[in-house]
C-alpha cells in the first residue's frame, strides 16, 4: 500500500506540475457554475433547493474531462521510455495502475470540494435534500472512478495521448448513451441486459440518494475491469520486452 501510495502521490503532483489539474478546474467549475447558476438549468428560476442540474452537468462534463486526464497516465510514460524504468523499481504492474487510478479519482475529488459553496448556497435557499445531495456526489465519484479506469485502459495499450483520448471516449459512449438507446428498442432479456449496462440508469439511482447494490456492484465492475485490462495490458508488454 505504501508503493502505491507514492505512486498515487508521484502521479498527482504531475497533474498540478503540468498544469492539467488547475486547466481542469478552472474549465471545469466555470462550466457547472455557469450552466447550473446562470444558463439554461438556473437553480434561481426553478425555485428548488435542489442541485440536480449541477449533477447532469457534471455528469456531462466528467464524461469529456476524465479521458483527457488520463489519456498521459501511461501512453506518455511508454512514448518517451519512462515506463520501463518504472518498472525496474520494486513495484508491480498492479501498484502502477492503481497508483495511477488513485490519482486521477483523487483530482476529481478535489475538483467536487470546490464545489462546495454550492450546498451551503443552496441550503440558505431552501431545504436542501441532504440524501439528493450524498447520492449525488456519489454517483459523479463512482462514474469517475469508471471512466477513469476505462481511460487508463485506453492509455495503456498506446503510446500515442489523442489516441489514447479517442479510445476511452469510445469506450466510454457506450455506457453512457449507446447501451441506453439501445435498451429502449429491444424488450425482453436483450432489453434487460442492455438497459443494465447502461451508466446512466445506475447513475440517475444512486444520484438520487437510492444506494441500491445492484448499482454499486455495476460501477464497481467497470472499475475492476478496466484496470484489470490495463494491468494485462502492462504485463503483456513486460514479457514481449
Amino acid at each position: 500500500m505504501k508503493l502505491i501510495w507514492i505512486i498515487t502521490k508521484r502521479e498527482l503532483q504531475s497533474f498540478f506540475d503540468s498544469l492539467i489539474a488547475y486547466v481542469m478546474l478552472i474549465i471545469f467549475l466555470g462550466f457547472s457554475g455557469f450552466f447550473t447558476w446562470l444558463y439554461g438549468a438556473d437553480v434561481f428560476l426553478v425555485g428548488q433547493a435542489s442541485l440536480q442540474s449541477f449533477f447532469g452537468i457534471a455528469y456531462w462534463t466528467l464524461f469529456f474531462f476524465i479521458p483527457a486526464i488520463t489519456m498521459k497516465l501511461i501512453a506518455e510514460e511508454k512514448k518517451t521510455g519512462t515506463i520501463e524504468w518504472l518498472l525496474t523499481k520494486p513495484v508491480t504492474d498492479r501498484q502502477i495502475v492503481i497508483g495511477k487510478f488513485l490519482a486521477t479519482v483523487l483530482l476529481i475529488f478535489i475538483a467536487l470540494i470546490f464545489t462546495l459553496p454550492y450546498i451551503i448556497t443552496l441550503s440558505k435557499l431552501g431545504n436542501l435534500d441532504q440524501g439528493g445531495v450524498l447520492g449525488g456526489y456519489l454517483a459523479l465519484i463512482l462514474m469517475s472512478g469508471a471512466y477513469a479506469a476505462i481511460g487508463i485502459f485506453a492509455s495503456s495499450i498506446t503510446n500515442n495521448q489523442i489516441v489514447a483520448f479517442l479510445l476511452a471516449l469510445f469506450i466510454g459512449l457506450f455506457f453512457h448513451i449507446i447501451f441506453d438507446v439501445l435498451a429502449n428498442n429491444f424488450t425482453g432479456v436483450i432489453g434487460d441486459i442492455l438497459n443494465f449496462l447502461s451508466l446512466s440508469v445506475h447513475f440517475d439511482g444512486v444520484s438520487r440518494g437510492v444506494i441500491d447494490t445492484k448499482d454499486i456492484i455495476y460501477f464497481l465492475s467497470i472499475i475492476v475491469g478496466g484496470l484489470y485490462l490495463a494491468e494485462m495490458s502492462l504485463v503483456k508488454r513486460n514479457i514481449e520486452n
